[in-house]
C-alpha cells in the first residue's frame, strides 16, 4: 500500500467519536488511506446519555474492540424504565433488542478513547487538537480540509470527506453558511454519586418541557443527562442545579432517586435546534454520518447504535465503489442511508410529541403498560428492520 504523499488521502474524516472512529477502522482495514481530524484531545468528557444498546456489542466485535470495552468495566443494564410525571412506569428489557445481551453503561471518555486508539492501531492517521478552519473546494466539489494544528494551517486533500462532527455539523455548516437559529432546547449532563437509580436499570423521567435519563456507568458512578425547553432554562437563570431541582425533580421518581445525589463532575451543556435527519450527502465530495447526518431522539437509547451503523454503512459504500465515479458513490450512500434509517426516524418523530408533553407521555405509558406486544413493537421500531449489508473487502486505492 502506498503511503500518502503531499498530504493526500483517500478519505478524510472530521470527528473522532464512535461514528468517525468506526468508519475509519472499517476503511483502514479495507486498505483505504484515511486521515481523521479531531478537534479535542482524547480522552474527553462528552454530553451524552452514555447508554450503549445491546446491538452495539456486535459492532464492537467486528471492530475488534469488544474485549477492551468489557475490560473497561461497564455497568450492565438489563432494562430501561420510563416514568411519567405522575409516577407511572413501564419497562423495556434490553434482551428485546439482542437476545441474551445486556446494554452497557460506559462513559464516552472511555468508549471513544478505545475506538480512536484502535483506529490508530489500524493505520489511520489521527490528528487531535486539530481545528478545521475551512473546506477546500474544487468548483462545487469538496476536495479536502484546511486544519489548524499546533498553531499552523495544513491542507489535506481527498476525493471523499466525511463530516462526523456530531450535532455541530461543522463541515456541513461551513459549506452551507447556515444562519444560527434560536435553540429551542438545552441539554445538560453530569456524573453523580449517591443516587438511588435501580440496579441494572436505565431510568427515563418525563416532566414539563422535556425528559431525562439516569443510569450507572463504570465504577458505580451515575450519569444524568436531560433535555429541557430553553424557556425553562432561562427562567432558572441557566443554572443546571436549579433546572434539575425545579424541573426534572418534579417527576416523583426523579425526586426519589436524586434526592441526595452529589455532582461529581463538571456540568456539560449544549443547545439543540432540532432532531431528525439532515442530508446524508450535503455536497459533492462530502458525506455525513452519525449525528451529523441525523440526530435520533435520546429516549430511544439508540444514538450510539446509529453512530456505529452509519460508520459501517459509509465504509461499505466507499469500498463497494472503489473503482467508480464519486458521484455514483454519493447517490448510493444517500439511498442506502435512507433505507436504513428513515423509517425509525419517522417513528421517533411521532413518539417525540409524547416525550415533550406530560399528558401525552402519561397516556402513552398507560397504553403501552396494558400491552407488552405493542410496547415490544414500538421499541423495535426505533431500531433497524433488517440485517446490515455484508462488509465488503477492498484491495486497491480509490480513484
Amino acid at each position: 500500500m502506498l503511503k500518502p504523499r503531499n498530504d493526500n488521502y483517500d478519505v478524510i474524516l472530521a470527528g473522532g467519536g464512535p461514528a468517525g472512529a468506526s468508519a475509519a477502522i472499517h476503511l483502514a482495514r479495507g486498505g483505504v488511506r484515511v486521515l481523521l481530524v479531531e478537534q479535542k484531545k482524547f480522552p474527553r468528557a462528552k454530553l451524552c446519555g452514555e447508554f450503549i444498546s445491546p446491538e452495539c456489542q456486535a459492532h464492537f466485535e467486528k471492530l475488534g474492540v469488544a474485549g477492551e470495552m468489557i475490560a473497561s468495566g461497564p455497568a450492565l443494564i438489563d432494562e430501561t424504565v420510563f416514568y411519567s410525571s405522575k409516577g407511572h412506569h413501564i419497562g423495556v428489557p434490553s434482551t428485546w433488542f439482542s437476545s441474551g445481551r445486556q446494554a452497557y453503561g460506559l462513559s464516552r471518555a472511555v468508549m471513544d478513547e478505545v475506538l480512536l486508539r484502535s483506529a490508530q492501531d489500524n493505520g489511520v492517521v489521527v490528528y487531535e487538537n486539530a481545528h478545521v478552519a475551512e473546506l477546500i473546494t474544487d468548483g462545487k466539489r469538496v476536495a479536502g480540509v484546511r486544519a489548524k494544528i499546533d498553531g499552523r494551517h495544513h491542507d489535506f486533500r481527498a476525493p471523499i470527506t466525511i463530516d462526523a462532527t456530531g450535532r455541530a455539523r461543522i463541515l456541513s455548516r461551513k459549506l452551507a453558511h447556515e444562519s444560527t437559529k434560536r435553540p429551542g432546547l438545552v441539554a445538560f449532563k453530569a456524573h453523580l454519586g449517591k443516587t438511588k437509580v435501580a440496579a441494572g436499570a436505565c431510568e427515563i423521567y418525563f416532566y414539563p418541557g422535556g425528559y431525562g435519563g439516569l443510569s450507572t456507568v463504570e465504577s458505580g458512578t451515575s450519569n444524568l443527562c436531560f433535555i429541557i425547553a430553553a424557556e425553562h432554562v432561562k427562567r432558572c437563570n441557566s443554572d443546571p442545579n436549579i433546572v434539575l431541582r425545579e424541573c426534572v425533580m418534579t417527576n416523583p421518581r426523579a425526586a426519589e432517586t436524586l434526592e441526595r445525589a452529589e455532582v461529581s463532575s463538571e456540568w456539560l451543556s449544549a443547545s439543540w435546534e432540532r432532531f431528525g435527519r439532515q442530508r446524508p450527502s450535503p455536497a459533492p465530495g462530502l458525506l455525513a454520518i452519525g449525528d451529523s447526518a441525523a440526530f435520533i431522539d435520546p429516549f430511544t437509547g439508540s444514538g450510539m447504535l446509529m453512530a456505529l451503523e452509519s460508520g459501517e454503512l459509509v465504509a461499505q459504500v466507499i469500498l463497494r465503489h472503489q473503482n467508480d465515479r464519486v458521484r455514483d458513490l454519493e447517490a448510493d450512500y444517500t439511498a442506502n442511508y435512507r433505507r436504513a434509517f428513515d423509517s425509525r426516524l419517522r417513528i421517533c418523530g411521532l413518539l417525540r410529541r409524547a416525550a415533550f408533553s406530560p399528558r401525552l407521555s402519561e397516556l402513552f405509558i398507560a397504553i403501552c403498560g396494558a400491552s407488552e406486544r405493542l410496547r415490544n413493537r414500538l421499541a423495535r421500531s426505533t431500531r433497524a428492520h433488517s440485517k446490515s449489508h455484508k462488509f465488503l473487502p477492498h484491495n486497491s486505492l480509490l480513484e
